[in-house]
């Protein structure tokens, strides 16, 4: 299911992200540019409302309103005023499952000052009735640095006054904690407040919630705090509540008892938490959106934009956090085609939805979900896979294994992360849920013996694959993936188990693929749920956020989306996913590069090429292993093997194009590597980690990094590196350049990450989401020449360039062939058969015939301009198609089905229009 015209109308995205110095004027600036290299659709990050200085923008904090750091809505009229001007869209992403835990979210804030009786209290998803008697209607705020106790002796915790607001809260360093107005008049009578003032609180008191008379008790108190009686009085207050005394300390603590909240050191967060994070981010608060009020208060303000014509499609943020997904697509499709007869008469056609969502092998996107398609991860993991080779894995293998105890196979290195997360990350979901399966499965009398329950939930959620099942999802839809998936883990723990547990674990898998459609009983639902909301942070985390810094055999596969332990995908399987993308999802996006990739796609196209020299690459490490002397050297303890082939793939894999030399290049490099290392480091968890950092071993890392780059220490090293990169290069860009071709022509929707028009050699964030010099990729747009003329400079990036302009102007031209046009794969003949990727598509007597290069170095092409120095023994077996071909990066090869040819570069685009004579 998807938007028909909207979906359709959506030709090539590029994906812009505000803030770090990107504002709503100056994207309008950018537009022009856009245009020319034919953009169809402006992608952005979140605008709405974020926490002050937010860099990323998925810390919403209002979703009314378009941040006023990047321009408010004057500025976004004024960016789709200019867009609509070059018959251009914009596509907003949104963020549904969470919002900024912080005391400038108001709907948060309502929430910690009057606890259950806030309009809110329903809208974050708080467990209310946690077994904890300390947290029994209360939120835990694991926000201190220190326990408690230790932060109101240190003088940590103070009570202030917002002279603004006029709301009490406790500070701690930049957290705000808001104390419940219904405690107002204890507080007041304590320092002399007038009578008046202490009756209009008492009145307050006496609701115990939100009322009308607290909106005038407080501009009282506004008015009396602003005399100078009122402020000596909140003087006197803050130093009666001063915990470095011991008086000051038991007045603070009482003070602290009697609040809705309870506060806690971050420490506490994965064994407590009584609320739904982000992931583990403590800073971001679930919503639940799934409640209408709470649709309707999340969305209005987006609504109104798209039907006013400023927002013409959605990309909807982590679709698997929501607590039911399909309905919450079902409702958004509802409303947007219900908008779309009002949108004015200028608007672009609108309506298209994407989402966020990771496939894994054999997943298909839910049938009951009318979207457009997913964001592309599922497409950067194909087309990365098909460009390398799969003989490669013998030795790349080979080497790995000789990496120590910890170079294992993926599998296990997921299931040990699944576990350790389990026990250090999300403990407390963990026990919640198994309290809630133990109540839906077990009779009150009988009860349940809930160390084998443990065990066997544990077991199971270690073995369970996907990111997650729907069946808490009220929707009617086919669960066959769901149950398949259940049965699966279930079938892998039971040699794990005994047999009393074997029978719990067969329980608790019938419980939780209980259909909607059977009327399950609500605690059953309730499991289900809370069973899915870990599931999906469980395998984002253990997978992208840990194993892929612990399993390095190739860093190329190491990629969102992706699975590592696939190194290689079958042409006939690329073109299979190919022709069921353009049967189910015609229009869906196809990425290969996001601002959370974890390396560049032409770091990832460069580091392909091992697997063409997998041996050569062996050796070459083996070497260095030897002569580096990296563990138990001058610098301290590390790295150790595994740390350090990463370090070495990650260098050779963003290695610059052109020389460093010394200096400030130099130097920003070193900075860049070892900015990732100790990220990586510290996610892999093997010697370092966020929360207890081995400094130690961190330093001696990454001085041993700095010491490889450094000429003057390792000259030999550097020769040897700079000499391979040097060689695998031009093929590497050839991958790039395959990439970008099949992203830019197979069923779906191109979309460009910022900055990715050139070559992009970026690591994980923060580096991939470093300011993009668009002046200078406008300049060279301004001077496009011809594409063998780009290839004959392929290191500036332009014939990178030159390709997607080319392509994409094509596409603007003739739209109907790439929205409706038939996909099919063409045969190839030749010895070299293996070398090549090719496919027509066929609409309206147009046809475009489309040749990548594969496992391109041992195609053969020059160094400095990729240009083939044989003719490939490739041969294409094409249908009859009579009249001339004309070929959109340079001349028509003299034999169609013969394109790559000597003295070229391999890469082919060729169209033939039927209604030409």
């Amino acid at each position: 299911m998807n938007s028909g015209a909207g979906g359709a109308s959506v030709r090539a995205t590029l994906r812009l992200q505000f803030r770090g110095g990107m504002t709503l004027d100056g994207a309008r600036a950018l537009v022009p540019q856009f245009a020319r290299l034919g953009i169809s659709h402006l992608y952005a990050s979140p605008l709405f409302a974020a926490s002050p200085g937010s860099t990323h923008g998925y810390d919403t904090i209002a979703h009314d309103r378009i941040d006023p750091e990047l321009g408010g809505e004057a500025a976004l009229i004024r960016l789709t005023d200019r867009l609509h001007a070059h018959g251009m869209g914009l596509i907003l992403d949104i963020v549904p499952n969470h919002m900024a835990a912080n005391a400038d979210n108001a709907w948060w804030l309502d929430v910690l000052a009057w606890g259950r009786a806030s309009d809110h209290a329903t809208w974050f998803d708080i467990n209310w009735h946690v077994s904890d008697p300390e947290l029994h209607g209360r939120v835990l705020l694991p926000f201190l640095d220190r326990p408690v106790e230790d932060a109101m002796a240190a003088g940590l915790l103070s009570v202030r006054h917002d002279g603004g607001s006029g709301l009490f809260f406790v500070q701690h360093h930049d957290h705000r904690f808001p104390l419940c107005p219904a405690g107002y008049a204890a507080l007041l009578v304590g320092v002399g407040a007038p009578g008046p003032l202490l009756a209009a609180w008492t009145r307050v008191a006496m609701r115990a919630g939100p009322c009308a008379e607290a909106g005038a008790a407080l501009a009282a108190l506004r008015q009396w705090a602003a005399t100078r009686d009122g402020d000596q009085a909140l003087q006197q207050l803050a130093a009666l509540h001063d915990g470095t005394s011991p008086s000051g300390r038991a007045r603070l603590a009482a003070l602290l008892g009697r609040q809705h909240w309870r506060l806690a050191c971050w420490r506490e967060a994965a064994t407590r938490i009584n609320w739904r994070r982000f992931f583990d981010i403590t800073g971001l608060v679930g919503v639940c959106v799934e409640r209408s009020e709470v649709f309707e208060a999340v969305h209005a303000y987006v609504l109104s934009l798209y039907r006013r014509g400023v927002v013409d499609g959605l990309r909807v943020d982590h679709i698997d956090g929501l607590a039911a997904p399909a309905a919450y697509c079902q409702r958004l499709r509802e409303r947007l085609d219900a908008l779309t007869p009002f949108r004015p008469g200028h608007a672009m056609p609108g309506g298209a939805v994407y989402v966020e969502k990771i496939l894994v092998a054999g997943e298909n996107l839910p049938a009951a979900w009318p979207v457009d398609g997913t964001t592309g991860y599922d497409f950067m993991d194909q087309v990365g896979a098909v460009l390398h080779d799969g003989a490669g894995a013998v030795a790349l293998d080979r080497l790995w294994a000789t990496c120590g105890p910890d170079a294992q196979p993926l599998d296990p290195i997921v299931k040990t992360a699944r576990a350790q997360l389990i026990e250090q990350t999300f403990c407390a979901g963990f026990t919640h849920l198994a309290a809630l399966l133990d109540r839906a499965l077990c009779d009150t009398a009988e009860g349940c013996a809930t160390h084998e329950m443990h065990d066997g939930l544990r077991n199971l959620l270690v073995q369970f694959q996907p990111y997650r099942t729907y069946f808490a999802d009220e929707v009617i839809q086919d669960h066959q993936a769901g149950t398949a998936a259940l049965r699966r883990a279930e079938r892998a723990v039971f040699p794990f188990l005994a047999a009393g547990q074997c029978a719990m674990v067969a329980r608790m898998a019938r419980l939780l693929e209980s259909c909607p459609d059977q009327a399950p009983p609500v605690g059953v639902r309730h499991a289900q749920l809370a069973f899915e909301h870990l599931t999906a942070p469980l395998a984002a985390k253990s997978l992208e956020d840990t194993a892929f810094y612990r399993y390095g055999r190739l860093l190329s596969r190491n990629e969102v989306g992706s699975d590592p332990q696939v190194l290689a995908l079958p042409v006939a399987a690329f073109h299979d996913a190919c022709a069921a993308r353009a049967v189910r999802f015609p229009h869906a996006l196809l990425a290969t590069a996001t601002h959370d990739h974890k390396r560049g796609e032409d770091a990832r196209a460069r580091l392909a090429v091992l697997s063409e020299v997998a041996v050569e690459w062996e050796g070459l490490v083996q070497g260095w292993f030897a002569h580096n002397g990296a563990a138990g050297g001058a610098e301290g303890p590390g790295p150790d093997r595994i740390d350090e082939l990463m370090l070495y793939q990650a260098l050779v894999g963003a290695w610059p194009l052109l020389a460093l030399g010394e200096g400030t290049a130099r130097d920003r490099f070193c900075q860049r590597i070892t900015q990732w290392q100790t990220k990586a480091l510290r996610e892999a968890g093997r010697h370092t980690g966020w929360t207890r950092p081995d400094a130690a071993y961190e330093t001696a890392c990454a001085r041993f990094a700095e010491r490889l780059l450094d000429p003057g220490r390792s000259a030999a090293f550097l020769h040897q590196l700079e000499g391979f990169v040097a060689r695998i290069a031009p093929a590497g860009a050839l991958n790039g350049l395959a990439q970008t071709l099949l992203r830019l022509c197979v069923p779906g929707v191109p979309d460009l990450y910022q900055g990715c028009d050139l070559w992009d050699f970026s690591l994980v964030d923060p580096d991939n989401r470093s300011p993009v010099d668009f002046a200078h990729r406008d300049a060279l747009l301004e001077q496009a020449t011809s594409f063998a003329a780009a290839a004959a400079v392929w290191r500036t990036g332009r014939v990178k360039q030159d390709l997607i302009r080319r392509i994409l102007s094509f596409r603007q031209h003739y739209p109907g062939l790439f929205a409706s046009g038939s996909y099919t794969p063409v045969d190839i003949a030749g010895a070299d058969q293996a070398h090549a990727i090719a496919f027509l598509r066929q609409h309206d007597g147009m046809s475009l015939l489309v040749l990548a290069p594969r496992l391109p170095l041992g195609l053969g092409v020059g160094a400095d301009t990729l240009v083939l120095d044989h003719t490939p023994d490739i041969t294409l077996r094409l249908p009859s198609l009579p009249g001339p071909w004309h070929s959109l990066l340079g001349d028509v090869p003299p034999c169609v089905d013969r394109p790559f040819m000597r003295g070229g570069v391999p890469v082919a685009c060729l169209v033939h229009d039927a209604r030409i004579p």
